[in-house]
């Protein structure tokens, strides 16, 4: 499997920081995922994703070596159907979360088949190339949703995915981790007046205004998706974390 390129099949898979699941989680590949196999260790691979280069280890299962993708989910999480036409025969708690990607392979009224009696309904998706820059909009998708280190989903998410899953939606690059996203565009480290759509940053922690007076973040303390006022957030994180805002940058 060296040196070859694979299609995530698992609704998301945990890429591990070592070839081993005691090890830290440090990002998901969501369904649809494009990456390479680099190395193997055991029972793991060690792979590099396509969208943002990241490194990691994956346990071995398995994966779609082709995948024509045509659409991509538009919502939190779409629910898993074994036939179209009958809404009570669904995988149970199986569902394909947001910005996952899926060839479709045939479709029956409003039900697309993605792969061999498998479907999710049409309305829950988006072509592949169609951009939403209501970036408020996609953040408030995962309102409350849990904090999860290295998660990317409705199961869980972190403060980097959050603000990283709107550019990959639209099929931007954009880095994993906040150490790297801070670094992408130029910006300031102090403002009296903040605006829609400003990212700050903390040393390892991200927020995104929705207008002038609250933010949205995935706030590690309070365990989940947060609005929270903008003043408020910046003073109680430098009280209780000791961490002062290290840049400022537009979405």
């Amino acid at each position: 499997m060296k040196n070859s390129t694979f299609f995530c099949k698992s609704h998301s898979l945990n890429v591990y920081e070592l070839a081993s699941k005691k090890s830290n989680i440090s990002t998901q590949i969501l369904y649809g995922e494009k990456f390479s196999v680099i190395g193997r260790k055991k029972d793991f691979l060690k792979i590099k994703t396509d969208f943002d280069n990241y490194v990691g280890f994956i346990k071995k299962e398995k994966f779609n070596k082709f995948l024509d993708k045509s659409h991509k989910v538009n919502v939190l999480k779409s629910k898993i159907y074994y036939k179209p036409k009958n809404n009570n025969k669904y995988l149970t708690k199986k569902y394909l979360p947001f910005s996952s990607e899926i060839q479709m392979l045939k479709k029956d009224n409003n039900f697309v088949m993605f792969e061999k009696n498998k479907w999710v309904k049409f309305n829950e998706l988006e072509i592949i190339n169609k951009k939403d820059y209501n970036f408020s909009k996609i953040f408030k998708y995962f309102l409350k949703i849990k904090y999860k280190w290295g998660g990317k989903t409705f199961d869980g998410i972190d403060c980097s995915a959050l603000l990283q899953i709107f550019y990959k939606y639209n099929n931007k690059f954009f880095p994993r981790d906040t150490k790297d996203q801070v670094k992408i565009k130029k910006g300031v480290n102090k403002k009296k007046l903040f605006k829609k759509g400003d990212i700050i940053f903390w040393k390892g922690h991200v927020a995104i205004c929705l207008n002038k007076r609250e933010l949205i973040h995935a706030y590690g303390p309070k365990k989940k998706v947060l609005i929270m006022p903008i003043i408020k957030t910046i003073k109680l994180i430098e009280k209780t974390a000791k961490l002062k805002v290290i840049k400022i940058i537009s979405i």
